[in-house]
């Protein structure tokens, strides 16, 4: 029983140990703020922007979409106020 016991608190440990040198490992050290900047900046320098026609496609379809939400929402809205108002009378 007793050596159970010393097995159980030595697998502790060791579990400890182990989460206490993995945290030390994946412990990022802190980037200066123009180093972020640089780095920031050299990420959007890859980044692929979409054209002037391809921006006016998507935003119209965009706006497109946004109107016919609005318009079934609003539909929903005046239809379930118009059925409240004939159970409320």
């Amino acid at each position: 029983m007793a050596k159970t016991k010393l097995l159980g608190k030595e697998k502790d440990r060791q579990l400890k140990e182990q989460q206490k040198i993995a945290k030390q490992k994946n412990k990022k050290k802190r980037k200066s703020p123009i180093r972020f900047l640089k780095d920031v900046g050299g990420e959007l320098k890859k980044t692929t922007w979409p054209t002037g026609k391809e921006l006016m496609k998507t935003s119209l379809a965009v706006i497109v979409f946004i109107g016919i939400f609005a318009v079934i929402v609003g539909f929903m809205d005046w239809g379930l106020g118009s059925l409240f108002q004939l159970i409320i009378s």
